[in-house]
């Protein structure tokens, strides 16, 4: 796992639990932030917002990715993630979040999240072990046949 710091997870915890505030959640009332940490040390937050059809509903850890690259290009690298929710629940982030997020986090950032029995951190690469990836024309890889 990357070095970095209790006092650094904490206060990525804490901005999480602070973007959980402005989640838009009047359907599942499940409150949830998230907080990026790059490698050039800037963090990034964003929080849940609900639609009614639920399928158009985009999580707090994409709409924290999202921002980051709207805001600063997608040359950063995540060093750190944590999400919080205001509910006490469980909460990993789901498999699009992990999907969305493979492709900007490098194998050894640190995950935080809301576990089943308390906090968990982990590693990206544990949380996501297996991520879809294109290795074709146009990526400057060679494609699989």
């Amino acid at each position: 796992m990357a070095a970095i710091d209790s006092a650094v997870l904490d206060r990525l915890r804490e901005a999480a639990l602070e973007a959980a505030k402005n989640a838009y959640a009047p359907y599942s009332q499940f409150y949830v932030g998230a907080a990026l940490l790059f490698d050039d040390g800037q963090m990034v937050t964003g929080c849940n917002v609900e639609n009614m059809s639920y399928g158009l509903t985009s999580c707090a850890e994409r709409n924290a990715l999202f921002r980051a690259v709207s805001e600063r290009g997608a040359g950063h690298k995540i060093v750190a993630v944590a999400v919080a929710n205001r509910n006490g629940a469980a909460s990993p982030p789901c498999g699009a979040c992990r999907q969305v997020m493979s492709e900007f986090a490098t194998p050894d950032a640190v995950v935080c999240f809301p576990g089943d029995y308390g906090p968990e951190t982990m590693p990206f690469a544990e949380i996501f072990p297996r991520s879809f990836h294109f290795d074709g024309p146009g990526t400057g890889k060679p494609g699989r046949s």
